[in-house]
């Protein structure tokens, strides 16, 4: 299991079955509203964490009178008793509000995750020292499974300097059959999909679908698998034939799951072949054939957590292909360009530091969310060599930082930059940083302000490679891909509003005011230049998706650009599923 993965795919039909669901259920359902609670921004380890009113479905199970803390329990040296395994289903029936003939149908259809499952995710087995900080970090990973919308570990019991545990999860609806949808920067996609996202509780991901998206259709068979059998051994496996080519990924994965975990390796392949297409203002103005191969290995190595920081080492060796070709497209924006190959060996450092908190009601509506405060550094590097079969010998790069600061107990910035390339021997190529910060400024408790601001800044970029700004990426008043550049940089800033309305007890709801502002910089080769400063306002309905896997929030936007040129609508309507507010 890698610890950085590719973004899943937006999935909508989550949100349509939901809709189903508030349609059937209407007749049969009801909400109260009992009594606010306190807001808390980021609880301390172990604390329950609020609820907004009616929206709160789900706390931690509540911790024995009379137990000794975790300080204590630790400094006795305890150790870890029997440990038991508590799925609990989509829908509390024991709640009158979900005790509704749709609910139990659905409780009933539903496969939970089983409980080997959940017990082969477990960093800590019967025997073992207590640790409280490792009940957290096994919460935040069973937290990382899409099938899971809740994992709680707790102390039930203490006696004769044994700790009884109780795991408890909360499982989300997982079958997705249905329509996909989605609409943004001007243009709209659909699909239809069957899949499972816990197929018969396992865990493992099994999907056929077929997707209309803005460049191709798509006919996609995925098996995904973050625990193969009993081992920490992951599988991606891919195969998609699109409307103007194919695609074949298959990736196996040993990754650091842990803080303290020693080894980890994999190996990754991807043939890939499609049209191309390059931007500008909105539409294609040139394209061609692309053929990418994509093979790496890599073992990797670390002491372990020492004082509340890790230290990881990888060596590993990538071949990356990429070949090109016309398909008799004459405009100006069809140039093909240049064939290369980079096989290269390489090594890379990590280090981070064990520093993260939770929060609620930031990117997520009603959904435990973890940041990570502390440093987290990586560093790789690698020498294409033409004796080895490149193109051309060049140094291959790419860093990474990111960094949380608590400026007070209501204000967050979280930081980050990375920058990746290649260098010839007489000037870098194909480089590019980048860099971003996010401000959450916590008004009340159904108030955020929200700001970002991001840049990204190319130099001698490879020709199949555009830096592209609009509708699909962050300017939500524009057209997709309205405007190119070697360069890029985006400012948003957002009026959150968390609701206490949760209609059916399905969806929570939220919403937004707010405003971007962006630019490309630099030369576009490919069409006309920057227009210099691009901005939008709007106003936006969040749906927060907390009973299914197929997507977290709704997002339902009018955006309002206010300059550009004159082929632009004056508004532009954006549904998407996205991961975050």
């Amino acid at each position: 299991m890698t610890e950085s993965r590719k973004a899943a795919p937006h999935h909508h039909a989550g949100v349509c079955v939901a809709v189903l669901l508030v349609v059937l259920g209407a007749v049969d359902s009801a909400h109260g509203a009992p009594a606010e609670e306190p807001a808390a921004e980021t609880p301390r380890p172990g604390a329950v964490l609020p609820s907004f009113g009616t929206r709160a479905i789900v706390e931690r199970p509540t911790r024995p009178q009379g137990l000794p803390d975790d300080a204590s329990l630790q400094q006795s040296g305890s150790v870890i008793g029997t440990i038991s395994i508590k799925p609990l289903d989509i829908f509390d029936t024991s709640i009158a509000e979900e005790n509704t003939w749709l609910f139990r149908l659905a409780n009933t259809l539903h496969i939970n995750t089983r409980p080997r499952t959940i017990e082969r995710q477990l960093l800590f087995t019967p025997g073992d020292r207590y640790d409280p900080r490792l009940l957290r970090e096994n919460e935040r990973l069973l937290r990382k499974a899409r099938y899971l919308r809740e994992a709680w570990i707790t102390p039930t019991a203490v006696q004769g300097g044994k700790v009884d545990l109780e795991v408890t999860t909360r499982d989300v609806w997982t079958l997705n059959p249905g329509v996909s949808f989605g609409r943004k920067g001007g243009k709209s996609t659909s699909g239809f999909e069957i899949e499972e996202l816990n197929l018969l509780g396992t865990g493992a991901q099994l999907g056929l679908s077929r997707r209309t998206e803005i460049d191709r259709t798509t006919d996609l068979l995925i098996y995904r698998d973050r625990q193969l059998g009993n081992t920490w051994w992951s599988i991606d496996a891919e195969l998609a034939d699109n409307s103007d080519g194919k695609r074949r990924v298959l990736e196996l994965d040993h990754g650091f799951y842990a803080l303290d975990t020693r080894r980890a390796g994999g190996v990754a392949y991807v043939d890939d072949t499609r049209i191309d297409s390059r931007y500008d203002l909105g539409q294609v103005v040139g394209q061609y054939a692309t053929e990418t191969k994509f093979a790496s290995a890599y073992a990797g190595w670390s002491k372990g957590l020492i004082d509340g920081e890790v230290l990881r080492y990888r060596v590993g060796v990538t071949q990356e292909e990429h070949l090109f070709d016309s398909i008799g497209d004459k405009r100006p924006g069809s140039v093909v360009p240049a064939d290369r190959k980079l096989v290269y060996p390489w090594i890379s450092m990590e280090w981070l530091q064990d520093e993260f908190r939770e929060a609620r009601n930031r990117d997520q509506i009603e959904r435990t969310e973890d940041f990570q405060y502390g440093w987290q550094v990586t560093g790789r590097l690698g020498y294409a060599a033409e004796s080895l079969g490149s193109t051309k010998n060049s140094l291959v790069f790419d860093a990474s930082a990111s960094h949380g600061i608590e400026l007070d107990s209501k204000s967050t910035v979280l930081l980050s930059g990375n920058v990746r390339g290649r260098h010839d021997g007489s000037d870098f190529v194909d480089t590019v940083i980048a860099g971003s910060a996010r401000y959450y400024h916590r008004q009340s408790q159904r108030r955020l302000w929200f700001a970002s601001l991001s840049l990204e800044q190319g130099h001698k970029l490879d020709a199949d490679r555009q830096l592209l700004l609009g509708g699909d990426n962050g300017l939500r008043g524009y057209p997709l891909r309205y405007q190119a550049g070697e360069g890029r940089w985006l400012l948003t800033v957002e009026q959150r509003f968390f609701t206490d309305w949760y209609p059916f007890r399905l969806v929570n709801v939220g919403g937004a005011i707010f405003a971007d502002a962006g630019g490309a910089l630099g030369d576009n080769p490919y069409g006309s230049q920057p227009r210099g400063v691009l901005t939008d306002v709007g106003i936006g309905l969040r749906l927060g998706n907390s009973r299914t896997a197929l997507g977290n929030v709704l997002h339902v936007d009018l955006a309002f650009p206010l300059n550009g040129d004159r082929s632009i609508s004056n508004m532009q309507l954006v549904i998407e599923t996205k991961s975050s507010f």
